[in-house]
């Protein structure tokens, strides 16, 4: 049996979907399933959700629920991390004290002033969960879907001989949209992409050996509806030359381009028709109606019939990983691990997303080479920055935090020196009882 623990099962939606990927596979329908939260209630509703799963697909695996992290990973094959450090409560004030300095942001869970105290916060629990994992379960995976993924990643991938990746669905979901766009079947798409999270590049795109490019240009340059659907990322593209993952709102946060006055913000990160066009605090506000409905939404889908279609697998990366681990079909997947020479014009030993393959004998990394120059020079800048951030952590430095923000594009686009300053303490007042790691708590 393969044990896969379950830290932050409270994350319902996403982990019943891992849940029923998992449970495809032959070699994986045996498995116990551990979930862990410190929410009891929303445990609770977990476990309940995931006993449909298994009832409903007529599978031999077990499920147990515990609010005891190190029962969880006892003797775990598999590690999932889904985890929040504190409810929009704690976490809103990343996004609404830079809105008061003038940086209007979006999603504010990866980089920038808003990703680097989300990251403060959540190393502490999640370096929790590795040190527990080294003393219960220590050649377990860690596959983690927390954010900030290519910081967390880092501080921890530098601190603990835990094989630890991050997932990230970014990706393949692009892929997939550009395979749309194209018109053509998924399954005849060959891609390399490679940079960091949500700021990696499709070096290559080809449609059955072809290079697909020229078409992905023709329908972004011909067809207004397209261009609509990711006017950030389309717009990148057409100055860059490759396509970048994660969604318009996540990159018009990355960059000095799209945000930096309200002229902008109405013509780039308003009217767009994809998922996360950019409007101000979109995933604060999709939380906190998340917050107060999400019983109502769990009820709905308990009572819901599956069917075979509820049934079938999805495309996150979790379950064929481990099925790949476990003896089963080897997978390719983008991983976030660490640079070790795979490309060659980002930081050596910062977290980069690039190829990985991975089998019974674990992960083997692919040497991607350069980045091209114009996309090198952004993501040199966002890579740096969150090494930085990362090194202020692991020595508890506030004025390394504050340095980093001084160079975040859209933070230098808006505020002065002084400004940042400013602001980078009063994110430091808000957040002190999280940030044990400083024993100051001003620059």
């Amino acid at each position: 049996m393969t044990k896969i623990a379950f830290i932050g099962a409270g994350s319902l939606g996403f982990t019943l979907e891992l849940v029923r990927d998992i449970l495809t596979f032959p070699l994986l329908e045996d498995a116990i399933l551990s979930l862990m939260d410190i929410d009891v209630e929303r445990l609770e509703w977990a476990k309940k959700g995931v006993e449909k799963l298994i009832h409903e697909g007529n599978r031999p695996a077990k499920v147990e629920a515990t609010l005891d992290r190190l029962e969880a990973l006892k003797d775990a094959d598999v590690v999932l991390t889904t985890i929040l450090t504190g409810s929009t409560e704690v976490w809103r004030y990343d996004i609404e004290i830079p809105k008061k300095y003038g940086i209007d942001i979006n999603v504010g869970d990866t980089r920038g002033p808003s990703g680097i105290f989300r990251f403060l916060r959540t190393i502490n629990p999640m370096t929790d969960i590795v040190r527990d994992m080294e003393k219960v379960c220590p050649n377990a995976v860690l596959l983690n879907y927390t954010n900030p993924m290519a910081m967390l990643c880092s501080a921890l991938q530098r601190q603990t001989d835990i094989t630890v990746t991050g997932l990230c669905h970014s990706v393949q979901g692009t892929a997939m949209m550009l395979a749309e766009w194209i018109g053509a079947p998924f399954h005849e798409i060959d891609y390399l992409c490679a940079g960091i999270n949500h700021q990696a590049w499709y070096l290559e795109y080809k449609w059955n050996g072809k290079d697909a490019y020229p078409l992905i240009d023709k329908a972004i340059k011909e067809r207004p509806e397209i261009y609509q659907e990711e006017i950030v990322r389309n717009e990148m593209y057409l100055a860059l030359g490759k396509y970048v993952t994660e969604s318009s709102g996540h990159n018009s946060e990355y960059n000095w381009w799209f945000r930096k006055r309200p002229d902008l913000i109405e013509k780039y990160c308003t009217h767009g028709t994809g998922w996360n066009p950019g409007e101000y605090a979109y995933i604060l506000k999709e939380y906190q109606h998340n917050e107060a409905t999400w019983k109502e939404q769990v009820k709905e889908e308990l009572a819901r019939e599956l069917g075979p279609e509820g049934l079938e697998r999805g495309h996150e990366y979790a379950a064929y990983i481990i099925n790949a681990l476990k003896g089963g079909e080897m997978f390719k997947f983008n991983g976030n691990v660490r640079n070790t020479h795979l490309i060659n014009n980002l930081p050596e030993g910062a977290c980069v997303e690039v190829p990985v393959v991975v089998d019974k004998a674990g992960f083997h990394t692919i040497h991607v080479g350069d980045l091209p120059p114009e996309c090198a020079l952004l993501t040199q800048l966002s890579s740096g920055i969150e090494e930085l951030a990362i090194n202020g952590s692991l020595v508890g430095d506030p004025t390394m935090i504050y340095r980093a923000i001084c160079h975040d594009p859209l933070t230098a686009s808006v505020l002065s020196l002084a400004e940042i300053r400013q602001m980078t303490n009063e994110l430091f007042a808000q957040n002190k009882e999280y940030l044990p790691q400083f024993k100051t708590h001003t620059v």
